[in-house]
C-alpha cells in the first residue's frame, strides 16, 4: 500500500472515530447472526458479519462472552481489526454511537437513488446487490467489482481499470470492514458521484468530506425484532424492525 492510500486510510477512520461520544457508552447487546452484526449502545447498529477464509475456528473473536462488558467505544476500534469477524463488530458499533441527523435522511434506498442518477452514465457497483438485475439497462455501461465474482461480475483487482472511468461509483460498506475503502475512494475522478451503501454504511455527514455524495445505510427502528431475525440467519431483506435511508450531500450542506 502507498503512503498516500495509507495516509486516506488514516483520514476515513479517523473521521468516524472523531465522531464518537467522549464518555464510555455501556454495550447493552450484541448479536454476529450468519449475516449480520448488531451492537446496541447509544443506539442499535447493523454491519455486515464477515469472516476470514481459513480452516474453521481459526480465527477467534478474542474475550467471547465478555464483549458486554466493554464500552461501545472499546469495541469501535475493532474495525482495524485484521480479524473480519472483529471488524464487524466495530463497524456496528461505531452505528451505534453515531447521533444521525433524522432531518438529513430521506426514505428512499440505494437502488432508487442510483436509478435515478444512472441514466446514459458510466457506473460501477462495487459489491453484488440483488437491485443490480434492476438497473441493469439503465447505465450506459454497469460494472459490477466483487470480492468473489458472480456471473457476469469483475474481480477486484478490475477496480483500479473501471473506477476511474464511472460518473458513479457505488460500493459497499463491507470495504469499510475488510479495510479496502480507502483505496476505492481514492480511485474515484473528482467529478463522480460516490455512494457508499448497504446497511454497514455510516451515517456520518463529514464522510462527504472525502468526496461522498450519498450514504444509503439502514437505521434499526425495533431492536428486538431485528435481533429476533438476525438471531435465525436473516439475510437483508428478512431483517425486521428496520428501516432503509438514505443521507445526500446537498442537504447537509
Amino acid at each position: 500500500m502507498d503512503s498516500a492510500t495509507s495516509s486516506e486510510k488514516l483520514k476515513f477512520y479517523d473521521l468516524l472515530f472523531q465522531a464518537l461520544p467522549v464518555e464510555p457508552i455501556p454495550v447493552q447487546k450484541i448479536v454476529v447472526g450468519l449475516h449480520w452484526t448488531l451492537v446496541c449502545s447509544q443506539t442499535c447498529g447493523l454491519a455486515s458479519t464477515l469472516t476470514n477464509y481459513g480452516p474453521h475456528g481459526h480465527y477467534r473473536v478474542r474475550d467471547v462472552g465478555n464483549l458486554e462488558r466493554k464500552s461501545a467505544q472499546e469495541l469501535a476500534q475493532w474495525i482495524l481489526s485484521e480479524n473480519l469477524t472483529e471488524a464487524s463488530i466495530g463497524a456496528a458499533a461505531i452505528n451505534s454511537l453515531i447521533e444521525v441527523d433524522e432531518n438529513q435522511l430521506v426514505e428512499r434506498n440505494a437502488s432508487a437513488v442510483i436509478a435515478d442518477e444512472a441514466k446514459g452514465k458510466n457506473v460501477v457497483i462495487v459489491g453484488h446487490f440483488p437491485f443490480i438485475k434492476e438497473i441493469n439497462s439503465i447505465p450506459e455501461h454497469l460494472w459490477v467489482i466483487e470480492k468473489q465474482p458472480f456471473g457476469d461480475d469483475f474481480p477486484e483487482e478490475a477496480a483500479e481499470e473501471y473506477i476511474p472511468q464511472a460518473d458513479i461509483v457505488a460500493i459497499t460498506g463491507t470495504a469499510m470492514i475488510n479495510h479496502s475503502i480507502e483505496k476505492l475512494i481514492s480511485l474515484c475522478k473528482k467529478d463522480a458521484q460516490v455512494m457508499i451503501l448497504g446497511p454497514s454504511t455510516p451515517l456520518l455527514p463529514r464522510l462527504f468530506d472525502l468526496g461522498v455524495t450519498f450514504l444509503s445505510g439502514a437505521r434499526v427502528t425495533d431492536p428486538q425484532a431485528a435481533i429476533h431475525s438476525i438471531i435465525q440467519g436473516a439475510s437483508l431483506p428478512q431483517v425486521q424492525g428496520i428501516q432503509l435511508v438514505t443521507m445526500l450531500k446537498d442537504h447537509h450542506q
